[in-house]
């Protein structure tokens, strides 16, 4: 069975979500048969490639925030990551993922986009590190076993370009407007960073609707 997942490195109900689902897929009895595919989707596509500005100024920028109501919000976020045992950081950037993401196909290529995903999170959202720029994705991309030479002339050029785009499109022909969005065995849609209970038992509804029952002994 597959389970294709639509997020974005800024986005916090990503990063939370994607710990509540390998919690919910650990604790599934068929996990080995099952294949978690990440796609590319940007929250923010026409923020400038390159350029950061530190996220609380765009949550007051963008969304029209007061300092205080962002800092609450922000606090608010906080506190779920961490009763999933997940580091957060107010203090992290804000840019493009265009360039990320296309690192996470690179990675999927060669076998290690799960780790190169947990090693851009935890960039970001633990070490308060960009993940902005091309030499700033090398760090995480060769902590996840990519080699950086490969990196760099993967990032100089427009590799993958293309797939991210795809992935982007594909989303919006499945009516995805946010993100994280889980579509389990190409027939059942989940959106949100659902409670891990919540994935459990979608999980299992795809699996036996998926997989024939045992034939009586």
């Amino acid at each position: 069975m597959r389970v294709d997942i639509w997020s974005d490195i800024v986005c916090p109900w990503c990063y939370i979500g994607k710990r509540r689902f390998e919690a919910a897929l650990e604790a599934f009895a068929h996990r080995g048969q099952v294949e978690v595919v990440y796609h590319s989707f940007e929250l923010d596509p026409d923020y400038p490639r390159g350029e950061t500005m530190p996220a609380l100024d765009m949550l007051t920028g963008k969304h029209g925030l007061s300092r205080a109501d962002a800092e609450a919000i922000e606090a608010r976020v906080a506190e779920t990551a961490a009763a999933e045992g997940l580091p957060f950081s107010t203090g992290r950037l804000h840019g493009s993922t265009f360039d990320a993401h296309r690192l996470l196909h690179l990675a999927r290529d060669r076998g290690l986009q799960h780790e190169a995903l947990a090693e851009l999170y935890r960039a970001l959202w633990a070490e308060e590190r960009s993940v902005f720029d091309a030499e700033s994705l090398v760090s995480p991309a060769t902590a996840a076993g990519l080699d950086a030479d490969e990196v760099r002339r993967m990032l100089a050029g427009a590799d993958y370009a293309e797939a991210v785009r795809a992935d982007e499109e594909q989303a919006r022909s499945l009516g995805v407007t946010g993100v994280p969005f889980y579509v389990l065995d190409g027939r059942y849609g989940i959106s949100g960073a659902q409670p891990a209970e919540v994935f459990g038992q979608a999980l299992e509804q795809a699996w036996a609707e998926t997989e024939p029952a045992p034939a009586p002994s």
